[in-house]
């Protein structure tokens, strides 16, 4: 196997890893736009981070945190839907970005790897930064699962037992910005969100608990991730949206096969 090759294997495991799990409670939640709207601005963190001269990574999460606390600020007011609200710092995020960009004078910028992912062009010191942040998002994930399902299956239930529903939701955009910054080199900002909701929808019609659910969506993230390189390198296709187009295919082959709904009841009784 290629050194390439092999690199974007482990970087693209390491992302499926951790997106599986965090993608069932974006599905859980139907957060699906929440997570759109993240990556959309990470186009902008990609900006500032050239134009002030500091760590792309870095940049990228701060500012999808920021935007995902004016997001909370915003959805107090009741003048406008959360999913308005969404569409717009959406689009105007992913514009501003892409106008930020055009500014920067004196600077290459590959755009089309940052909108769709460049993972076989990924270096060891990415590997490592993908695998650094994958843990690390793991562990917060791990110490964050009992309040953060407590919340997820009743809200108000949840305050009443004593769990910090705000400082627990806080954690999990912060999550959502660690994995978008992690998974940019691999499927790009346009399609980060794709890589957490897709498995995670595959694995709901299999499983009978949550936590079979984010094993089973971690497997099908990581089927994906070596059957969209391995399609990238047979049929010479981007790669990036290879890793989408093999997992919704895994969706729909899942969704398509008979009984699974009556095994997965089955199995919840025993």
């Amino acid at each position: 196997m290629d050194d390439f090759i092999f690199r974007a294997l482990l970087g693209g495991l390491a992302v499926a890893l951790v997106a599986g799990p965090l993608g069932s409670f974006v599905v859980w939640r139907r957060m699906a736009y929440f997570g759109d709207t993240l990556a959309h601005s990470a186009l902008l963190g990609v900006a500032l981070g050239f134009l002030i001269g500091i760590s792309v990574n870095l940049t990228v999460i701060v500012l999808c945190v920021s935007l995902a606390m004016l997001l909370v600020l915003l959805q107090r007011q009741r003048r406008l839907a959360s999913d308005t609200l969404l569409g717009i710092l959406a689009h105007s995020a992913l514009s501003l970005g892409l106008v930020a960009i055009s500014f920067l004078e004196g600077v290459r910028i590959d755009l089309m790897a940052y909108l769709f992912g460049d993972i076989l062009a990924v270096s060891w010191n990415d590997v490592w930064w993908i695998f650094g942040g994958g843990l690390l998002a793991l562990v917060l994930l791990l110490v964050l699962w009992r309040p953060l399902l407590a919340v997820t299956v009743h809200e108000d239930l949840a305050r009443v037992e004593g769990v910090r529903v705000s400082l627990v939701s806080i954690g999990f955009m912060l999550l959502i910005a660690l994995v978008i910054a992690v998974a940019m080199k691999v499927v790009g900002i346009l399609l980060i969100t794709s890589l957490m909701i897709i498995p995670a929808a595959a694995a709901r019609r299999l499983s009978s608990t949550p936590e079979q659910m984010a094993l089973l969506a971690a497997v099908i993230g990581s089927l994906a991730v070596a059957g969209g390189i391995w399609g990238s390198l047979e049929w010479d296709t981007p790669t990036g949206p290879s890793i989408v187009v093999a997992a919704a295919a895994l969706f729909a082959v899942i969704f398509a096969m008979p009984g699974m709904d009556m095994l997965r009841r089955g199995a919840a009784r025993r």
